[in-house]
């Protein structure tokens, strides 16, 4: 029976061990063994809660990503430890003494021998006195010491996976004028009809973004970090991109700017914009789709009202947007309410006076 019990213990951290390694060393979304499901559990808790609070649904689930990843560390440390305990318990009053008075063999004193072997700070008042045992405090303190850096480091990277995304979202806002309006966003980068430096803008997107969908494929925890500011959601930063890509393809005249409408930014930036929400919707519980309020025409009709007031004459051409924006919309309305934000903070242009 002691022996049943250790092996059940050695395969309870080799379980958990595998799944660190899945999560933190082969870093692909959807490949931990117990961390993917441990997170969409505990958001699907606090999603839960968050609906209680009405409006304010948002600021709760604000606290999402840091109260993730406090409870992925408790998770791992309580899995290694009780599969540790599971090991050490048969050995306690024999291999395993404390050095005075009578040894305990009850499960909570074998949990508190594993994670004090764990940990940096030794084995405690408890000492191994034969080989196997000895071997075991060695094993358990190179498995404690080793999680906990490959923890850190990649804590380190989640974190600037997350400054990454939010200096590019702040980048879009900003070339919009702060109005998260992907029209004003095409008129900003082509002032009076000049648009000699708008493929170059718009190329020293692509890099960011790019880094930024690879940053939630090899660190699925920034699926669950979600701010106030509906500025910093993916959803909105990719809305607005792929919206300027649609226009540029259904506005602008070809005969005078075909370079920029074919040129490599433009037909880059909604690629990846709808492969980094291709990556949430995948890997991360996504609500079912928003229906649609086909409000195209007004919202086309208001774009090409700031063009022209920007001194771009476009081509409209709102059958076209219309049919290009019924393709990628929907991911948006999947990935978007997830995270507690409504349309209306996505798609911020106003409608035609």
């Amino acid at each position: 029976m002691a022996r049943l019990e250790q092996v059940a213990g050695a395969a309870v951290m080799a379980l958990f061990l595998a799944d660190i390694f899945m999560t933190v060393l082969y870093a692909r979304a959807g490949t931990g063994l117990l961390a993917p499901r441990w997170n969409r559990m505990v958001w699907a808790a606090l999603d839960g809660v968050s609906r209680l609070f009405g409006r304010r649904r948002g600021a709760v689930l604000s606290y999402g990503g840091p109260l993730i990843v406090i409870l992925l560390i408790l998770f791992w440390a309580l899995g290694l430890v009780v599969g540790a305990a599971l090991i050490v318990q048969p050995e306690l009053g024999t291999a395993i003494t404390p050095s005075s008075g009578d040894t305990p063999k009850d499960f909570i004193t074998a949990l508190l021998v594993a994670g004090n072997s764990l940990s940096i700070v030794g084995g405690g008042s408890y000492s191994p006195h034969t080989g196997g045992t000895r071997l075991l405090y060695l094993l358990n303190s190179l498995i404690g010491g080793a999680v906990l850096s490959l923890v850190l480091s990649y804590l380190v990277q989640v974190y600037s996976g997350l400054r990454e995304r939010n200096t590019l979202a702040l980048t879009v806002e900003l070339m919009t004028g702060g109005t998260g309006d992907a029209a004003e966003m095409l008129a900003r980068l082509a002032p009076e009809g000049d648009f000699s430096d708008a493929t170059s803008e718009l190329g020293n997107l692509i890099r960011p973004l790019a880094q930024t969908k690879e940053g939630h494929h090899f660190y699925p925890l920034l699926f669950y970090f979600r701010f106030r500011e509906p500025i910093y959601a993916v959803s909105r930063f990719c809305f607005v991109l792929l919206d300027l890509a649609t226009l540029i393809e259904t506005s602008l005249d070809r005969d005078k700017h075909g370079a920029f409408i074919r040129s490599g930014p433009v037909g880059s930036l909604p690629q990846c914009a709808l492969m980094l929400l291709d990556t949430l919707d995948g890997n991360f519980p996504t609500a079912d789709e928003a229906s649609a309020r086909e409000t195209y025409e007004e919202s086309y009709a208001a774009a090409m009202a700031t063009l022209r007031r920007a001194g771009i004459e476009p081509r409209p051409d709102a059958a076209g947007y219309a049919d290009q924006r019924r393709q990628w919309e929907p991911l948006v309305r999947r990935v978007a309410p997830t995270l507690g934000y409504r349309m209306e903070e996505i798609d911020r242009r106003p409608p035609s006076p």
